[in-house]
């Protein structure tokens, strides 16, 4: 017997397979199929929707939406009195302290706060201590140049003064902007006399208190400028230790012209920074060049020439250029 072998192109049996599947399928593209248990295919949709993907664990166009929203509706929350903020107050926080002074605390800083950011503003302009403080064990982390983790609490000082805070959701809050970030200790002269908001407080050698004022204990200690209470004199300019233990005190420049420190220059030398240096005139001589015949009673008198004589006294109390005198002011946060 023999045998015939016949082979057959791809074509052909892709058109002899397809003629004997059934015609009952639309034709198209699908995004989700039905196959049987040989994978034939059985039937074909296109979702739209999560729901007909069969999708369970994914927010819906409504839900994400609601979401955004959320997110995007930042809200103002009034504050006159002492307050433990929640996650629900993160937005604007407005304080007012006029009838007192009080403490805001910050929500815990962790992996729970879902909406990161707050802003803390005062709308008051009191002279009332208020205080934003972090919770628990939290820091608040500015002049990190003085203290690396930063300070549990600081102070809103005057009408519009605000801070804008990020958590790191690790215990700790960053600062991203605040109303005026004027270094810290700055000496300035001011137009009015009134206090501008954002940190500000006389150059009037005022005792403080350590705990109330950390971050600007710790600045004087690091100035190179800090004497003690018993040097005061001769350096009013100069940060001194107060009591030792739990004071310290500004400087003191009201109604002293400010000079710029040599700082091995060598005009000034030995001149310390903060040191005062009282009035005086350069060393001079009057000298008569010829004999000079003054009158002295009923006759004249003859004065030597080369020779030194007191002549009458005219002036105030020192020597000072014609000037104009502004208030002035000390960064104090």
């Amino acid at each position: 017997m023999r045998w015939s072998v016949v082979l057959a192109t791809r074509q052909y049996v892709d058109t002899a397979v397809n003629g004997l599947l059934p015609a009952n399928k639309t034709a198209g593209t699908y995004t989700k199929v039905t196959v049987d248990d040989r994978g034939v295919f059985q039937s074909g949709s296109n979702p739209t929707s999560l729901s007909g993907y069969g999708i369970t664990n994914a927010f819906t166009k409504t839900e994400t939406t609601n979401l955004i929203q959320g997110a995007l509706a930042i809200p103002f929350v009034p504050v006159s009195a002492a307050k433990v903020l929640t996650a629900d107050d993160m937005g604007v926080v407005e304080i007012n302290a006029a009838s007192a002074g009080f403490t805001v605390e910050l929500p815990e800083s962790n992996a729970a706060l879902v909406v990161s950011d707050v802003i803390v503003r005062r709308i008051d302009n009191t002279g009332n201590r208020l205080v934003i403080k972090a919770a628990a064990d939290n820091r608040i982390k500015f002049h990190t140049h003085l203290r690396a983790e930063g300070y549990p609490f600081f102070v809103l000082m005057g009408s519009g003064d605000y801070w804008h805070l990020r958590s790191d959701r690790a215990g700790g809050w960053v600062p991203i902007a605040r109303f005026d970030g004027t270094p810290l200790g700055r000496p300035v002269f001011e137009t009015t006399t009134a206090f501008s908001p954002g940190g500000w407080a006389g150059l009037n050698g005022w005792l403080y208190n350590r705990a109330e004022w950390p971050w600007v204990w710790d600045h004087a200690q690091a100035s190179g400028m800090l004497a003690t209470e018993a040097q005061k004199v001769g350096n009013e300019g100069c940060w001194t230790s107060g009591d030792g233990a739990s004071t310290f005190r500004s400087p003191e420049a009201r109604a002293e012209f400010l000079s710029v420190l040599d700082e091995s220059r060598g005009i000034e030398v030995g001149r310390t920074g903060g040191s005062w240096r009282a009035s005086q005139n350069k060393a001079h001589s009057h000298l008569y060049g010829a004999p000079v015949f003054v009158q002295s009673g009923s006759g004249n008198s003859v004065l030597a020439a080369g020779t030194n004589y007191a002549t009458s006294s005219n002036g105030g109390a020192e020597a000072q250029p014609r000037n104009i005198a502004y208030p002035g002011r000390i960064k104090m946060i």
